[in-house]
């Protein structure tokens, strides 16, 4: 009896592993390799402007360059700018004010070469809309 209770148990584990193997080879990973893949961006996407002042988009822009884990190389509060490595290059985020309650935020490639991943850009810009109602502190 307990041998035959054995024998059942191991086809069913053996039965039971097959189906979940297989649904587990048929599932497909689904990355958006669109947004890591290097493309061409235009100028355009380079640039967006946000309803906060100078001095808070500097800092969530700092704030999205930590949070993605890019390397900053030079920080000037004065003028604004900060450099930082992504994927191999070096990138320039200059912001600039427009007036009191809104900024432009330029993201570009310090070698003048507009073939890079565009997450860089999407993940900075989305980081900072997440964040325009956060406190500064």
């Amino acid at each position: 009896m307990r041998n035959r209770v054995l024998k059942v148990i191991v086809i069913f584990m053996f039965l039971f592993s097959n189906v979940v193997f297989a649904d587990i080879q048929t599932v497909q990973p689904s990355v958006n390799t669109s947004v890591t893949t290097p493309q061409n961006i235009t100028y355009e996407h380079c640039t967006k402007m946000f309803a906060v002042n100078k001095e808070k988009l500097f800092y969530l822009t700092l704030g999205a360059i930590t949070a993605n884990k890019f390397t900053i190389e030079e920080i000037q509060t004065n003028n604004g700018y900060i450099i930082f490595k992504a994927a191999n290059n070096k990138y320039l985020a200059s912001i600039s004010g427009i007036d009191n309650a809104n900024s432009i935020l330029k993201i570009t490639p310090s070698n003048n070469i507009y073939y890079f991943q565009p997450g860089i850009l999407l993940n900075m810009y989305k980081y900072i809309e997440l964040n325009l109602n956060t406190e500064i502190k």
